[in-house]
């Protein structure tokens, strides 16, 4: 994406060309002011870090001089003899339509924050922008804190002096033979693409990034579309996080120059076809049944089958749509939500189990 700036523009001379109601206007200049509709100012309100506990959890933000900005959640308390020492990592992206949000804005917190109590599992979120560039975005986060087994003759002093204490946290307890990838919505198209990356590095031999491994991906009503709209865009209603506009204009502005929607990064079926030979690690994939982009999301398990890779299709049922568990009003208001929630959570959590 071109520069950005989230101030309203004054320059006479500067004309909107594009823009996502109430989420987005792109300038004829190249830069992008990026808004927030009414209802959603709740769920972008930013989670400032905190080492003080909350809930179990504590809350860091890392920016090193490579400008990698992750965050990372870990739990209050440290590894004991009483709690296995290493646990599984979770790699977040998050979503927008390659184009929009946060991993500090409140609703990505009010999922991850229990999710990591839910699971024993020490999420890292995604850098604060969702650039689509799998080969450049492939697993920047762990780079700063996996364990180095390179480097001989150096002391270990050296090799972590300046590292931030909760990266030197995460790399002491997190277990980076068993990381797992997740994302929501576009983010979820990323869990895809950083995994074929991955696969595609290491030559068809499998996930492992030396000392990384990748046990499995998790993708959360990803946000897979085709031009040739599907029956669930035409027929399922909008949300507040999912509207036509949003997935007709944010996917066209967030694939490469001169692609559309039928490209591999958002093609179902292309997307497969593009992994055929590689081995892709294991794959849960979560659809809403009322989601805009149900009819996809089904097929690129479809796809995924057809050319012999591992994906778990589970559908929640009922009235949610899409990345209904981000809405944190509606799991703490609504029976259904909660549940299903609830049932999502348990389904991660017993998938990652399984890995």
């Amino acid at each position: 994406m071109p520069s950005t700036t989230t101030a309203p523009e004054t320059d006479p001379s500067k004309t909107v060309v594009e823009e996502i109601t109430g989420w987005l206007r792109l300038y004829s200049d190249g830069t992008v002011e990026r808004l927030t509709p009414p209802g959603a100012e709740p769920f972008t309100v930013i989670v400032p870090p905190y080492t003080e506990p909350r809930n179990g959890v504590t809350v860091h933000d890392v920016t090193t001089a490579r400008g990698v900005d992750a965050r990372l959640y870990l739990p209050a308390e440290p590894a004991t003899a009483h709690r296995p020492r290493r646990r599984p990592l979770l790699l977040h992206f998050h979503g927008g339509g390659f184009c929009l949000s946060s991993p500090s804005w409140a609703l990505y917190h009010n999922f991850y924050a229990p999710l990591l109590r839910r699971s024993s599992t020490s999420p890292a979120s995604s850098p604060s922008s969702s650039p689509l560039r799998p080969s450049t975005a492939s697993l920047p986060p762990l780079t700063l804190a996996m364990p180095r087994f390179s480097g001989c003759g150096t002391s270990l002093a050296a090799r972590t002096r300046n590292l931030d204490p909760a990266v030197e946290r995460l790399r002491d307890e997190a277990d980076f033979a068993r990381v797992f990838l997740i994302g929501d919505s576009s983010g979820g198209n990323l869990v895809h693409l950083v995994a074929a990356h991955a696969a595609a590095k290491d030559d068809g031999a499998g996930a492992d990034l030396h000392p990384v491994r990748l046990a499995g991906g998790v993708l959360l009503n990803p946000g897979f579309a085709r031009e040739d709209k599907s029956r669930s865009e035409l027929e399922n209603p909008p949300s507040l996080f999912l509207t036509e506009e949003m997935v007709d204009k944010l996917l066209a502005l967030g694939v490469p120059l001169g692609m559309n929607k039928d490209s591999p990064y958002t093609s179902p079926s292309l997307a497969a076809e593009a992994v055929a030979r590689l081995h892709m690690p294991p794959m849960l994939l979560m659809v809403a049944e009322k989601d805009l982009l149900h009819d996809p999301q089904v097929e690129y398990g479809e796809a995924m089958a057809r050319v012999g890779k591992t994906v778990e299709t589970v559908v929640s049922r009922g009235a949610v749509a899409h990345v209904f568990y981000l809405n944190f009003f509606a799991v703490e208001s609504d029976p259904l939500t909660a549940e299903r929630t609830r049932e999502l959570i348990d389904t991660i959590k017993t998938f990652i189990d399984r890995y």
